[in-house]
């Protein structure tokens, strides 16, 4: 076999405006750059105590097991529904999204049956609706997106659903993946059971550990369980060995990962949680604004507008299809935005509004980029209308 002639690593100068990885701080970098050491040396575990405690101002909650999964978002979601569903217990999930349909699927290789609480893509969970299903299939857990990824759809009113959830003798469980850290989630006030999340959303930070919380009556769940998970590395009563009081080995930690989403709380911390949410629904309040004059409608309605994520269709004359939009905005103008996922997909176009990439300059650019694509495309649009709509918009809020 012949030597490999690969060269030096140098990645293109991306805005990263799609649903994730958003724009990364330059601290989070440095940070991440640091000196690895081991996931055991003592400096290691005060970064470990330092980064739980960060973790549990953001999620707003007292929660003693809030601990960085070593891995993607998809890890942490795993976590919480392969520990907490246990074989042969009934799972209510949500049917109006496509991370909805992931949670199903875990419950399935959980040992556990997904049932549905339905509504369309595009809209949040009723309280009636969720209420009439837990009266139909009385499950042990409900499972629910307070940001949906593929819809830029908002869950209001979550104490409406925990209190229903509770009142039914169920444990809850939340996605927060597009939420945490962009806009506002209380998990101890709302009564959410467990909650997981990733790095590379709202918290601007690379992919590799990602948020994990759960209270004492989802620590109890999974301690009393008769069967273990079928996961060993996702054993969250084998990892409260590490993240717990003994710091005993469980698996090597992603060290550097650790450090990075350390310094993106820290930046989160300073900022302060309040801010930075007033912050996103501004910047994206003008994202919003700006698309629809240039005739991209919103898909989500105003009461569950989700402020980091936006979907937006295309003018119904347009004639070209959402993946030439993003092709041409990548290669021309070096922004990643995306398309549709599940039952939006080929008819929506997905752009993300987070952490360190929600400001008013990276709006502008991103609109006047767009309006440049979509005339290029032959897109009969007003390109000068978005980027004006949204420095009135910012100039006015």
């Amino acid at each position: 076999m012949q030597r490999p002639q690969v060269g030096e690593l140098s990645p293109p100068d991306r805005l990263l405006m799609g649903p994730g990885p958003s724009e990364v701080h330059p601290r989070t970098l440095r940070a991440m750059a640091a000196p690895p050491v081991g996931h055991l040396d003592p400096a290691f575990i005060d970064v470990m105590d330092e980064t739980q405690e960060l973790l549990r101002y953001v999620l707003q909650t007292e929660n003693r097991w809030t601990i960085p999964v070593s891995g993607t978002g998809s890890a942490a979601m795993e976590a919480a529904i392969g520990n907490l569903t246990r074989p042969g217990d009934t799972v209510l999930v949500p049917s109006n999204g496509y991370f909805g349909d992931r949670m199903a699927a875990m419950v399935r290789r959980a040992g556990g049956a997904p049932v549905r609480v339905d509504a369309p893509w595009g809209e949040p969970l009723a309280p009636d609706d969720v209420q009439e299903a837990f009266t139909e299939h009385d499950p042990d857990l409900f499972g629910f997106v307070h940001a949906e990824t593929s819809t830029g759809v908002k869950q209001p009113d979550v104490p409406a659903l925990t209190d229903i959830a509770h009142d039914n003798d169920a444990l809850v469980v939340a996605d927060v993946v597009t939420s945490l850290g962009g806009v506002e989630f209380r998990m101890d006030d709302w009564g959410v059971d467990a909650a997981y999340s990733a790095g590379q959303k709202c918290l601007s930070c690379p992919p590799g550990a990602s948020p994990l919380s759960l209270n004492h009556a989802a620590m109890e769940r999974v301690q009393s369980r008769e069967e273990r998970p079928r996961s060993w590395y996702l054993d969250l009563s084998l990892l409260d060995d590490y993240w717990g009081e003994e710091r005993a080995y469980h698996h090597t930690a992603p060290v550097s990962n650790v450090y990075a989403l350390r310094e993106s709380l820290r930046l989160v911390v300073e900022e302060g949680l309040e801010d930075r949410w007033a912050r996103h629904e501004r910047v994206a309040g003008a994202l919003r604004e700006g698309l629809a004059a240039m005739g991209l409608e919103p898909v989500a309605e105003p009461d569950w507008w989700l402020p980091s994520l936006n979907t937006a269709r295309l003018p119904e004359a347009a004639h070209v299809e959402p993946g030439d939009v993003i092709d041409r905005m990548l290669e021309e103008h070096g922004i990643e935005i995306a398309g549709g996922l599940g039952d939006l997909a080929g008819e929506v176009l997905r752009v993300g509004c987070m952490g360190y990439g929600a400001t008013p300059d990276n709006v502008t650019a991103l609109v006047a980029a767009l309006g440049d694509s979509l005339l290029a495309l032959g897109v009969d649009v007003d390109a000068d209308a978005g980027p004006a709509t949204v420095r009135e918009s910012l100039r006015s809020n």
